[in-house]
């Protein structure tokens, strides 16, 4: 006699196998957590007749779907900031938000909810990428679901890692202790090419390779992250993390929306996964992927939901109805990307996409029992047409619904039986998702009150409290002011040639200071441009004293490197007011009479403000300010200029008097 567990029968059975057999009806036989085998129901009937039988009452049966690329414990995320561009999105409000909040104990509870989520829509298998996946792991683990688990690497600290080494040795033990367990596969993730360094690149795929292990990543998912991989390295992404070694390892690419044919055959002859993400994609407007061109040349396509922040669910019954839809529409072709086709994609496609195919994704002998039913009696299914063949899945793309799933099985193990799950307290996890996101929402509250926490929140800013004693003079030609200088009573100890492309931004309350936005542009002795920077400024107010005809300003300056673009930062601090000021500036560091002054001649060109010459002296204490103001009187005087016409306005306090000025003459 063989030996089983349980039967399943009384079903409609889709195998999702490569031959697409369907047993109507069919049935199931489990032993240990694995398929014995699948076929017609009488003949299993009568091949194993005293064994416990589990009659599914004609409803259909097939593989759980595949969630093939998400952040599960971002479901505490959800709904936090909508209607973003993705840089914004995730630099601005994601990750503040996660370096602030993110811990294990956030982590399980995000997990918890997801988990219970995606078992409700017949989920039984799903890759993710997170930090402290130690704990999502566990978490999963406990609730018996299945899926692929990530340990996210990234060059930035990130809420389990204050560096990137940290993150690398985490991920090693992650993978040792969890390789071989049956519902886990442990894996690495190097977060994308634009937050790791070639280094964290190189040093994953080694470390998924030794252990044949997976690697998740994002890859080419905005024009603007091809647009800048190709200004910066002379290459698209797929080519850069190829020359990077990435392809030596078994990668699981998500995205992939801008990819080109060439790209297109470098992953697959790579052996890479793409998993495609149409419902994230469409909200972050991060484009359609060419999803159709690349099952055509047979890479592996999965699909994902992405994370809860930016879908903003894990219903994969969407997913797969979104990416169907999609498809046609793009190509014009409503033949492409069939139903049958897109199943596929959400069960054993999606499995080989992420690197377990040979245990999951279809229903065949010797596979784990991975399964779901979903009741087809609803209103939504009638009338029924038999005739095609292709009629079920049809059904399962275009009109099932996620709650038309009663019960799912993983690994011979009964999560849901009429829509009752066996291994969550839902209730529970609902008053304590409400409990982090109040808290969540006051940070964030506070938060959107302040430019200078704004500025915080996206890290690198440092605090540089600035005393300087200062005059500035409107000029009429350079050349008086740069012969002088090379006089016996002037030592250039350095200096230096910018174009400067200054944005101010303004908000209601001028207490919160200025924010500029600058672009230096190095220049040598050619006039060639041979280096840049980008840095970001918040000027505080200033507080001004004089003395004798010099001024003391004293004011609040936090700096921070600029690494995103200008309309980020517009979209993320919102400013009521935009200036912009551009300026050609010869910036010298001299000593007079044993003290040591900058000069600045700066050529403003927009607006047309003309030529400034602008002395300055950084001071410590009373005595030294009014020491340093006596000698710039002096300094001021060898100019030939004289001290009364000194003007103490900021270059951008000049465009708001020309503009109110403007307006009283109209």
């Amino acid at each position: 006699m063989n030996q089983a567990d349980t039967i399943l029968y009384n079903a409609t059975i889709l195998t999702m196998n490569d031959a697409y057999t369907v047993y109507d009806p069919g049935a199931v036989v489990i032993s240990a957590g694995k398929i014995i085998t699948v076929g017609d129901s009488n003949s299993i009937l009568q091949s194993y007749p005293s064994i416990d039988k589990f009659d599914c009452g004609g409803k259909l049966l097939m593989p759980g779907l595949i969630n093939a690329h998400t952040h599960v414990p971002m479901t505490l995320l959800r709904g936090l900031a909508d209607d973003l561009r993705l840089d914004v999105w995730l630099m601005g409000y994601m990750m503040p938000v996660e370096r602030e909040f993110v811990s294990p104990e956030f982590v399980q509870l995000g997990t918890q909810l997801a988990c219970a989520e995606m078992i409700r829509s017949g989920v039984t298998c799903f890759a993710d990428m997170y930090y402290f996946e130690e704990t999502i792991a566990e978490t999963i683990y406990q609730i018996g679901m299945r899926a692929v688990c990530s340990q996210t690497v990234l060059k930035f600290p990130s809420p389990d890692a204050l560096s990137y080494e940290e993150s690398l040795i985490s991920a090693e033990r992650f993978i040792q202790r969890w390789k071989g367990n049956p519902l886990i596969t442990p894996s690495v993730a190097p977060h994308a090419p634009y937050t790791c360094t070639p280094d964290i690149l190189r040093a994953t795929a080694r470390l998924a390779a030794q252990y044949e292990v997976p690697l998740l990543t994002h890859l080419s998912e905005t024009a603007l992250e091809v647009e800048n991989m190709r200004r910066t390295e002379g290459m698209p992404v797929i080519p850069y993390v190829k020359k990077q070694g990435l392809f030596e390892s078994r990668v699981v690419a998500a995205h992939c929306v801008h990819v080109d044919e060439g790209e297109m055959r470098t992953l697959l002859h790579a052996g890479a996964g793409v998993i495609h993400n149409p419902t994230s994609n469409m909200k972050l407007a991060s484009g359609f992927a060419p999803i159709s061109r690349m099952i055509e040349l047979g890479l592996s396509v999965g699909l994902g939901t992405d994370g809860p922040a930016s879908n903003n669910d894990l219903d994969m019954f969407e997913e797969m109805r979104l990416a169907a839809l999609i498809a046609k529409g793009i190509t014009n072709d409503p033949t492409v990307l069939p139903a049958k086709q897109v199943l596929k994609m959400a069960t054993k496609m999606g499995a080989d996409a992420i690197g377990i195919g040979n245990i999951t994704g279809s229903l065949e002998t010797g596979k784990c029992a991975d399964l779901i039913l979903l009741d087809l009696k609803g209103l939504h299914y009638y009338p029924v047409y038999r005739r095609e063949q292709n009629a079920p899945y049809a059904q399962i793309i275009y009109s099932a619904k996620a709650n038309d799933v009663t019960h799912l099985m993983v690994n011979g193990k009964w999560l849901m039986i009429d829509h009752q799950l066996t291994t969550i307290d839902e209730t529970k996890l609902i008053e304590q998702s409400d409990h982090f996101a109040r808290k969540i929402e006051q940070f964030l509250v506070k938060r959107e009150q302040s430019v200078l926490s704004k500025l915080i929140a996206i890290g690198g800013a440092s605090e540089e409290e600035s005393f300087e004693i200062q005059s500035k003079f409107i000029i009429h030609d350079i050349s008086p002011i740069l012969k002088l200088m090379h006089q016996p009573d002037i030592r250039i100890l350095r200096e230096r040639h910018y174009r400067e492309y200054d944005t101010y931004f303004t908000f209601d309350d001028p207490e919160q200071g200025r924010l500029r936005y600058r672009e230096d542009h190095f220049i040598n002795d050619k006039g060639d441009i041979y280096n840049t920077r980008n840095r970001l400024t918040l000027i505080g107010t200033a507080r001004e004293r004089s003395f004798l005809k010099g001024s003391l300003l004293s004011r609040s300056r936090y700096l921070a490197p600029a690494t995103q673009g200008l309309r980020f930062y517009r979209e993320y601090f919102k400013p009521v007011n935009e200036y912009e000021v551009i300026k050609d500036r010869l910036r010298y560091l001299v000593q007079f009479k044993e003290t040591e002054f900058f000069i600045n001649l700066d050529h403003v060109t927009t607006p047309s403000l003309g030529y400034f010459l602008e002395i300055k002296s950084r001071t410590w204490s009373r005595k030294d300010a009014k020491d340093k103001s006596a000698l710039l009187i002096d300094l001021v005087h060898f100019f030939g200029l004289s001290e009364s016409s000194s003007i103490s306005k900021d270059y951008i306090d000049m465009i708001n008097s020309a503009q109110i000025n403007s307006a009283h003459s109209e």
